[in-house]
């Protein structure tokens, strides 16, 4: 696979149109600003994505033939099946601290989606000003509620969002996110369809690479795992992960998470020690999903309901960002070397476990990764325009980042990744018991839990 050219890429997505009785419909040409080098397009046939797709793009253009055949090497032979989708209500809840803007973006996506029956809480912890509360008044939507938490952590805000929602199942996002239009109603699907799953995740994708720094956390980050559905149990550990369940990677992110609502609740919910607004930073997604896991439930993993994430356009907020995922995850391991059940079924994978790792540190010194979309440029244009456009053919699927974007990765985050894992169980013990003399929950990883309370 050619290295990508460095520069800004813009992100979009790119109808896959199979052809119809041996005609196949042309879409146009794509036209965006001029300094876009290339553009990551998600494929999706049916409305449903199957992959992503790097196309070269000359003064800003791609050639709908070009854009075609990126589509086809993309998707399948055949078309992926159609997703269930649901009416049932659903909550949404986005936890926030001190970022109105962000919330207004994403109150305005989660509004715009088809789900006919949405309540969404904004639970703004520990507010430093109104500015929050004064997005949810001025969208003047019966939709959204605002919830004030006069307690900080996203633990904690959504822990007080699954004790408000008074709905079977609720899904969260993070207030830098800007779930597809299709999201919520497919995601009520999933869980309509099969009354045993507990929790399920879907594809983060990058939504803007303008800059260097938004691209270098595309590398980091590898937040999209993938388009294929997955399910995940204990008793059906999948083949591909050695270290299941204690597998990071593999289920997913609290970026894009919905739960059943009942049976997380009487699991204690999220344990407030971990995540953003405690020392630990992080690991609170992570923890959940694998205690879900040890408790019996399923989890799954749904490519068609999406969101887009913005990821830090700076080097310090990049920097910031990325020291908060080791320490989080060295809390959560700290956590499961507590939990005697959870330490003897670790033990036995630390060969396994060690080799992962040597895999995150590579990853985040320099190594490949896909890209996804930015979304603050105006809609790509379809415009029948005479002549070819010259340009190269588009490359599909995943490609190697450009040096510069790897160069902007900050320095030393394989080194930081290994301090934040070694400091991590000190800081998650510290965490602990400062929830703990708040009143708050910490629930244990394997055994009975104080079930959360709703409210």
């Amino acid at each position: 696979m050619p290295e990508r050219a460095g520069g800004p890429v813009w992100v979009g997505e790119l109808v896959h149109h199979r052809a119809v009785h041996g005609t196949g419909r042309g879409a146009g040409d794509l036209v965006v600003p001029p300094r876009f080098g290339s553009a990551r397009l998600l494929v999706t046939d049916g409305g449903v994505p199957v992959g992503q797709a790097e196309v070269p793009l000359h003064e800003g253009r791609a050639r709908a033939a070009d854009l075609a055949r990126a589509a086809a090497a993309v998707a399948g032979r055949e078309p992926p099946g159609e997703p269930a989708v649901s009416a049932e209500p659903l909550t949404v809840v986005v936890a926030t601290r001190g970022r109105p803007e962000s919330v207004r973006r994403c109150l305005a996506a989660v509004l715009a989606g088809d789900h006919p029956d949405v309540t969404v809480l904004v639970v703004d912890n520990d507010p430093p000003d109104e500015r929050t509360r004064e997005v949810v008044r001025d969208c003047a939507d019966p939709r959204v509620r605002y919830v004030r938490e006069p307690r900080r952590g996203v633990s904690v805000g959504r822990n007080r969002g699954l004790a408000e929602a008074r709905t079977a199942v609720v899904a969260f996002t993070d207030d830098d996110t800007e779930p597809d239009p299709r999201w919520a109603s497919r995601i009520a699907g999933a869980f309509a369809e099969d009354p045993g799953l507990t929790a399920l995740s879907g594809p983060v994708l990058a939504a803007r690479l303008e800059t260097p720094e938004e691209r270098a956390a595309d590398v980091a980050l590898a937040w999209n795992k993938g388009f294929l559905p997955r399910r995940f149990r204990l008793d059906d550990p999948p083949a591909d992960s050695p270290v299941f369940p204690f597998s990071p990677g593999l289920f997913g992110i609290g970026a894009n998470l919905a739960v059943r609502a009942e049976p997380v609740r009487a699991l204690g919910g999220f344990d407030e020690a971990l995540g953003p607004g405690r020392p630990t930073r992080g690991g609170e997604d992570i923890e959940l999903l694998v205690r879900i896991v040890l408790d019996g439930g399923t989890l799954a993993y749904l490519p068609s309901a999406w969101v887009w994430h913005h990821h830090r356009p700076s080097p310090g907020e990049l920097r910031e960002q990325m020291g908060g995922y080791a320490l989080g995850l060295g809390a959560f391991l700290g956590k499961v070397a507590l939990d005697p059940r959870a330490r003897r079924l670790a033990v036995r994978r630390f060969p396994a476990a060690l080799g992962r790792l040597r895999d995150i540190v590579r990853r985040e010194s320099s190594t490949p990764v896909t890209v996804a979309r930015a979304r603050q440029e105006p809609a790509p244009t379809a415009v029948g325009a005479p002549g070819p456009t010259p340009g190269p053919a588009p490359i599909a699927t995943e490609e190697r980042p450009a040096p510069q974007d790897v160069a902007a990765l900050p320095g030393g985050a394989g080194a930081r990744k290994l301090r934040g894992l070694v400091s991590g169980p000190a800081l998650y013990l510290q965490a602990r018991r400062q929830v703990q003399a708040e009143g708050g929950t910490t629930p244990p990883l394997t055994g009975p839990a104080r079930p959360l309370r709703r409210r």
